[in-house]
């Protein structure tokens, strides 16, 4: 988590002169469900389908979504489908579970036809995220439909200075402001970690009845957010 999967979509996006496919999620029915139009790359948010908000209570209402999806994209190629947190449908299958599960499943199923079935996707790709790359379903991962399989690592100490100062531009700081020094007490951060350091100082900051922000500020913030990723947990698991 927090290593930037989605910017790096983002930056897919800002680079491809193509649709961006997108699923509102909490929207009354419409006749085309819950898809929303494509946005262009030219937009700086990226619209994304976050899996979990695919999953409709009503049997059958999920997978009408996919198929609505993919039928929007055919019709507005080249397009794009980012599809975040794939893992809350695109779990391993099983036999027992609910019937929630049970609807989990139909909606995977839908999925994978619709990713390499009968109908060919011509111009429309995909694009996947997750964190937990080892509960997905091996149907899903095999070649034809989820081609190259990128893991991201955590940024190394150059990655993360240059993510620290990107961070800590527009923060208003007084004095010196040794990067180096905060980063080398950083090990094991990611992107997120590092904003959350740069928040972390400001806060120091407004304690002290500061505008600005100074070394020590950063130097505190940076122990801080160490001490607690000590008490994170860590899942270990064999890439895909």
């Amino acid at each position: 988590p927090g290593t930037g999967k989605t910017l790096l979509a983002r930056a897919v996006a800002s680079q491809l002169d193509c649709n961006f496919l997108k699923v509102c999620s909490g929207t009354a029915p419409t006749p085309m469900g819950s898809v929303c139009s494509p946005a262009s790359s030219s937009s700086s948010v990226l619209p994304k389908v976050v899996s979990s908000s695919i999953v409709d209570k009503y049997i059958g209402e999920s997978a009408r979504l996919i198929r609505e999806m993919f039928n929007y994209a055919r019709d507005h190629q080249p397009c794009i489908i980012f599809m975040d947190e794939i893992d809350a449908i695109g779990g391993r299958r099983f036999s027992e579970g609910t019937s929630a599960d049970r609807e989990i499943q139909r909606t995977l199923m839908e999925l994978l036809n619709q990713m390499d079935g009968f109908d060919t996707l011509h111009r429309v790709k995909m694009i996947m995220a997750t964190n937990r790359p080892d509960t997905l379903d091996p149907a899903l991962l095999r070649p034809g439909r989820l081609d190259r399989k990128i893991h991201i690592d955590l940024p190394n100490e150059q990655a993360r200075l240059d993510i620290l100062k990107i961070h800590a531009g527009p923060i208003t700081k007084h004095g010196e402001i040794d990067y180096e020094a905060i980063v080398k007490l950083s090990d094991g951060f990611n992107g997120a970690d590092l904003r959350n350091v740069c928040t972390e100082a400001g806060m120091f900051a407004i304690r002290a009845d500061h505008d600005f922000v100074v070394q020590e500020d950063f130097m505190k913030a940076v122990r801080k957010v160490a001490d607690s990723k000590k008490l994170e947990s860590k899942l270990d698991y064999k890439p895909v």
